[in-house]
């Protein structure tokens, strides 16, 4: 898969999150490593949900895990607490930030 087959089908699924809920600024840069190595970004502010295949740098967390990795979290199959408990997600930055990924995963519509 190329990176951007990957990018379109990560960002279909994270578009399907409800952010209406989420009045903080959140800001996560996802790099992707091995096979569609790549970096995309997926931001919530003002209650808009924006995903976009481009470096982020106001970024409140990196990261960084396999294309596989990131699709499975995506699509609800992988809790992105137990990837990182299992070493299939590294993460820079903002912990608590980090966290809320699971909540924008869990909401999607």
């Amino acid at each position: 898969m190329t990176y951007n087959e990957f990018f379109e089908k990560v960002k279909e699924q994270f578009m399907k999150a409800d952010v209406s809920d989420i009045h903080e600024h959140l800001a996560y840069q996802f790099n992707i490593v091995g096979d569609a190595e790549g970096i995309f970004y997926v931001e919530v502010k003002d209650g808009e949900l924006h995903v976009e295949p481009y470096e982020y740098y106001d970024r409140d967390a990196v990261l960084i895990a396999s294309a596989d990795t990131f699709m499975k979290i995506a699509e609800g199959k992988l809790d992105p607490v137990k990837a990182f408990t299992f070493r299939k997600l590294k993460v820079e930055g903002s912990i608590d930030k980090a966290l809320k990924l699971k909540g924008l995963i869990d909401s999607k519509k």
